[in-house]
């Protein structure tokens, strides 16, 4: 069964993102740690398309598509704005680094890619994509 959920592109909807990604996974009696970290992981990455991609433009848009197929969550998250964002490759930060320089962000990605099994971002037309999945037993 897919769900699916259209947002302008502001953080003001970010907190519907995630009750809507609950109530998804809830309504499959998932345990709750699974449940927070797909939340946490979409949430991220709707942040980064909101804030990084489209400016917190409101008249640009995010479609976001949940659905469960076998034992595999699929999330599909889709930007229409009008710059293409590819995140690079996100290796695992320096943490002492981080700590020693008083750094705030640049982690979002690197947990998203801790939390999920997959997390691919490639094009589709002129629009960015970002596929996350996980895999439940």
């Amino acid at each position: 069964m897919k769900s699916t959920l259209r947002i302008a592109c502001s953080r003001a909807h970010l907190q519907q993102v995630r009750d809507f990604v609950r109530n998804y996974l809830n309504s499959r009696s998932l345990p709750e740690i699974t449940v927070n970290q797909v939340v946490l992981a979409v949430d991220e990455v709707v942040a980064n398309f909101i804030i990084h991609a489209n400016n917190e433009d409101e008249t640009q848009f995010l479609d976001l598509e949940l659905a469960f197929e076998k034992q595999e969550l699929n999330v599909e998250i889709a930007d229409h704005g009008d710059t293409i964002f590819l995140p690079g490759a996100h290796q695992s930060p320096d943490l002492r680094a981080y700590i020693r320089e008083g750094r705030k962000g640049g982690m979002g990605m690197a947990l998203v890619n801790r939390l999920m099994d997959r997390v691919e971002f490639f094009t589709r037309g002129n629009h960015t994509v970002c596929h996350l999945s996980k895999h439940l037993a």
